[in-house]
């Protein structure tokens, strides 16, 4: 399955119903009198948040989404039925825009979350409605309300509990194939990951959603590269794990590359616990390591986690690192939702 982060879809509610003119007619009444049942509303469009979706793929096929006209009023006062309603079924983590991509309508974080799009459009009163003491036959009924249409954007940010980070070729994509059962393109050439891949993780009898973005290049901001548009990917992770490979001759500069690109996106990314490792280090001879390591120190201002997933080394510690973080994250929202900010009547 193809991976689509972003569509555009026109959205249309229902009609409503026209009401209906009739007047009962039956053997020996003189005077039935109007008997026109209104008509139905029209039919919503919802979008849902749904279990088993990581892409948007579905919404390039189809762009066009009509609610059904609900059912004109009848004789016999029978009224209309209301129009079928549309759903949109998307991952959890989409955000719907207005037509403009800038203005935020609503953000299916969790699977089950509803939110309407457009309300269908209320059915007719048939002349039963309007019959009166003064005017007992009413000749006219209502037609439905028209549907609203709109055109909007759907957007998904991944949800994960981490996120990679790293210039291309930092190893970011082995080592979501060494630890998870995700299988990302890997091959020895920049911008082999050309869209996020997610992998679950586990260490201790803990599990966690890592996600990897393609790599950033100097000027992503600006478009460079397959640009920062992927970051958002990131924006709901608790932690990131920035990968810099051993193999740059400056660790130093690459790892300042990418942080400056992190901050020209914003979105919060910068505030969000970090941890830096080299990667690759089975490539580095042992008097090199310190070295480097010392290097890379300097320009994060932690001590690096030493990391190899070809040869296994340093795996552990990296995801032990990343779920103990995680957790205190996890306990600290759970802390924050506990007595201190339930209501009490006793001041």
């Amino acid at each position: 399955m193809k991976f689509l982060d972003q569509a555009k879809v026109y959205i249309r509610s229902g009609n409503g119903g026209a009401g209906c003119v009739s007047f009962h007619r039956a053997k020996y009444q003189e005077f039935g009198g109007p008997d026109g049942g209104n008509g139905g509303r029209g039919g919503d469009v919802w979008a849902e948040a749904v279990d088993g979706l990581n892409t948007l793929i579905d919404y390039r096929y189809q762009q066009h989404f009509k609610a059904k006209t609900g059912v004109h009023g009848m004789g016999r006062n029978r009224d209309g039925r209301k129009g079928d309603d549309v759903i949109l079924k998307v991952p959890a983590g989409t955000q719907i825009y207005e037509q403009d991509n800038e203005t935020l309508i609503c953000d299916l974080q969790q699977t089950g979350e509803r939110h309407l799009l457009a309300k269908g459009g209320n059915g007719g009163f048939g002349n039963a409605h309007f019959k009166t003491s003064t005017n007992q036959a009413p000749r006219r009924a209502n037609p439905g309300q028209e549907g609203i249409e709109r055109t909007v954007w759907l957007r998904l940010k991944l949800i994960a509990d981490a996120g990679l980070l790293g210039l291309p070729n930092a190893g970011k994509s082995t080592f979501l194939a060494t630890v998870t059962r995700a299988k990302p393109k890997i091959a020895d050439y920049p911008f082999t990951t050309l869209h996020p891949n997610l992998g679950v993780a586990a260490i201790d009898g803990r599990e966690f959603i890592i996600a990897d973005i393609p790599g950033l290049i100097e000027g992503a901001h600006e478009g460079s590269g397959i640009g920062d548009r992927f970051l958002g990917h990131v924006e709901r992770t608790n932690v990131l794990l920035h990968l810099v490979s051993s193999r740059n001759e400056d660790v130093a500069e690459a790892y300042r590359t990418v942080r400056k690109e992190v901050e020209a996106y914003g979105h919060g990314l910068t505030d969000k616990p970090e941890i830096v490792a080299l990667s690759q280090a089975d490539l580095l001879q042992e008097d090199d390591r310190a070295e480097t390591s010392a290097a890379l120190e300097r320009a994060c201002g932690q001590p690096p986690l030493l990391l190899s997933s070809a040869t296994g080394e340093g795996v552990e510690t990296a995801l032990r690192a990343l779920a103990g973080r995680i957790e205190e994250l996890r306990q600290q929202d759970g802390e924050e939702g506990t007595d201190d900010d339930r209501w009490s009547p006793i001041e």
